[in-house]
């Protein structure tokens, strides 16, 4: 502890000079970030690299000093200063107590997380991204393309659709955008018969039809996920894949209501009111569906290890920025 003391005494002296020493460079404009005698400052600054609360403190204080260091003009002062702060900076990060030192990670999602890795994905790592988004948002016309330029298998609610036939998922080929579009166990009651719930639960082994559309789809969605490189668009597979441990990629791409309804109305040929109905129907359904068989909000942001507004950035440079986030493990 008293050696502690010893270094934190050390580099308060020093960042008061190199204070002082960048005021001398810089002119009386900005004027000093201490302006204390030393003797007060050293110990201010002392306390503030073991006091973990008010650590944030002593990082402003720093930053202020680069940030006039930054503005001197002859080079080799300049140059001087930076290193010195730097070297100061090293052995703050050294200190047992001090800002930075608490993480913000969760073990448990940066295990799950493939954009977490520091090393490229090995040959038996599946690259696998899934992307959910807001109707309007363009985001099938970018899952699409990213997908063909990450060379990796692209699957939407049609191609399942297709796939869960092909494997006879279904004895009688129900068909999951069916169930989407229809499903209202979230919302107004239809007017089933009692004859026909009970022909629904006997085949499907207790459970309703959109249920068991739901749990084969799962299953589906983790059995690609562990054998090929993949991008899945919607269908829960954000929190399909995290409840079952597989590591992924996830994506919630949006943009402003008034952009996607303009969107709409150019690729659907609608009108205003049209497209916005449109809009509110399928947002509604797309939340309702996510959020009854999830437990999770959709499109909170904590739940995705991004978030992007593609009104800022178009189709092709959304696409851009996602394959920078990958950039380390597809190179």
């Amino acid at each position: 502890m008293e050696d502690n003391q010893k270094k934190y005494t050390e580099l308060a002296n020093r960042i008061y000079d190199l204070d002082g020493a960048v005021y001398e460079c810089v002119g009386s404009s900005l004027g000093r970030t201490f302006t204390g005698g030393r003797e007060r400052t050293v110990r201010t600054l002392s306390m503030l690299m073991y006091t973990k609360p008010d650590g944030h403190l002593l990082r402003s204080e720093l930053a202020l000093i680069s940030n006039m260091a930054r503005t001197i003009k002859n080079k080799e002062e300049k140059s001087r200063m930076m290193t010195e702060y730097n070297e100061i900076l090293m052995e703050i990060e050294k200190l047992p107590d001090v800002f930075g030192k608490v993480d913000i990670l969760d073990d448990e999602r940066v295990r799950l997380n493939l954009a977490a890795k520091r090393e490229k994905l090995s040959e038996n790592d599946h690259l696998v991204i899934c992307i959910s988004r807001t109707q309007g948002s363009a985001g099938n016309d970018i899952g699409f393309e990213l997908a063909d330029k990450l060379r990796i298998n692209y699957y939407d609610v049609e191609i399942f659709n297709q796939v869960m036939k092909r494997l006879e998922a279904e004895k009688d080929n129900v068909q999951d955008k069916e169930n989407f579009t229809d499903f209202n166990k979230y919302g107004k009651k239809t007017h089933e018969s009692l004859k026909t719930k009970l022909k629904e639960l006997n085949r499907y082994h207790g459970l309703s039809k959109q249920d068991a559309v739901f749990f084969n789809m799962s299953d589906l969605i983790c059995e690609l996920a562990r054998t090929e490189d993949c991008l899945i668009m919607g269908r829960c597979a954000d929190a399909i894949l995290k409840n079952n441990h597989i590591p992924h990629i996830s994506i919630f791409i949006s943009a402003p209501f008034q952009v996607r309804t303009q969107h709409v109305m150019d690729v659907r040929n609608m009108d205003m009111k049209q497209a916005v109905r449109f809009l509110k129907k399928m947002d509604k359904q797309h939340k309702k569906y996510y959020e009854f068989y999830t437990g999770e909000k959709w499109g909170k942001p904590e739940n995705y290890d991004l978030c992007i507004n593609s009104a800022n950035y178009g189709i092709k440079e959304t696409i851009d920025v996602i394959k920078r986030l990958l950039n380390q493990q597809t190179q």
